[in-house]
């Protein structure tokens, strides 16, 4: 089960991601989907905390279309809770919420193509971590939207391989309380600007007591505390390991391999290849100058 604080990160990070997506999506296209899976799951708390998000965008939904999908197993409760979100908030038939029940397996792809998910901008958010993962078809009925994104929660210990097909970018973290593995959140788009605006969400949510994050690809398995300036131990092991493997690699290349293929963001890496070189523990071509995005790293 989740931690209260962990469940209270989760959901900061949902409201941040919902807080710039929503309105970067209406400025985009006339119809904009959210759907919102396992939304009884944590009594509908997340649910509704993403439902007033999007009512917030009021102004913006006249003349154009914002619709929320949730579906769960039992959303008896819920949907008068949601709806009423909705009703109060002034958008008027622009702003809408389908509730389904059933559970998310069956129904989210149903619902998606009920509601013309197909060539729209579509965020969804899978929280599974007390359930059984979802089915890969489930989470691959997303990326009919154009562009597409994913806010996935894995249970602890869970593999996301089989979550990859359809998501150009796709990065992860674990978010732990202890030395045990922690819930796996899986962050997926089409868009690499999305990529960089969840990254920056990630790292300025508010500290929780005792929540941090963990790199799935650090064989340390170091715990980092949530900062602004995160700890770069796990960052510089996953550069010198890359680096080991391809010889060599641009500036550019190791920028795009810590935002897709660690927690940590392409600033970061910028950072962290700084150290190295100063230190003498890699080399640079051209040996001097600024450390533009052409410069070639050596191990």
């Amino acid at each position: 089960m989740s931690s209260s604080s962990i469940a209270t990160v989760k959901r900061e990070l949902l409201v941040r991601h919902l807080e710039a997506w929503a309105p970067a999506a209406l400025h985009r296209a006339r119809r904009v989907i959210y759907a919102h899976g396992y939304a009884d799951s944590d009594a509908g708390v997340s649910a509704e905390a993403a439902m007033r998000v999007l009512a917030e965008q009021s102004d913006l939904v006249r003349g154009r279309e914002l619709i929320m999908v949730a579906t769960g197993d039992d959303l008896g409760a819920i949907d008068p809770r949601l709806k009423t979100i909705s009703a109060e908030s002034g958008a008027g038939a622009g702003l809408a919420v389908h509730t389904i029940s059933g559970g998310t397996d069956g129904r989210l792809p149903v619902g998606l193509k009920a509601v013309g998910a197909q060539r729209v901008p579509v965020l969804g958010f899978l929280d599974a971590s007390g359930s059984m993962p979802p089915a890969p078809a489930t989470v691959a009925a997303l990326t009919a939207g154009k562009p597409s994104e994913m806010l996935l929660v894995l249970p602890p210990g869970s593999s996301a391989d089989a979550y990859r097909a359809g998501w150009p970018l796709f990065t992860q973290v674990e978010l732990a309380d202890s030395e045990e593995p922690g819930e796996l959140l899986v962050y997926a788009t089409t868009a690499g600007k999305s990529l960089e605006g969840f990254k920056e969400a990630l790292w300025s949510v508010d500290e929780f007591a005792g929540v941090r994050y963990r790199d799935p690809g650090d064989p340390e398995r170091h715990l980092i505390d949530i900062s602004l300036t995160p700890h770069p131990g796990p960052l510089r092991r996953e550069l010198l390991s890359h680096l080991a493997e391809a010889g060599e690699a641009t500036v550019t290349e190791l920028r795009t391999f810590a935002l897709t293929e660690t927690v940590y963001r392409a600033a970061d890496a910028t950072r962290v290849l700084h150290t190295l070189v100063d230190a003498g523990t890699v080399t640079r071509r051209p040996s001097h100058g600024r450390l533009g995005g052409d410069v070639v790293i050596s191990a």
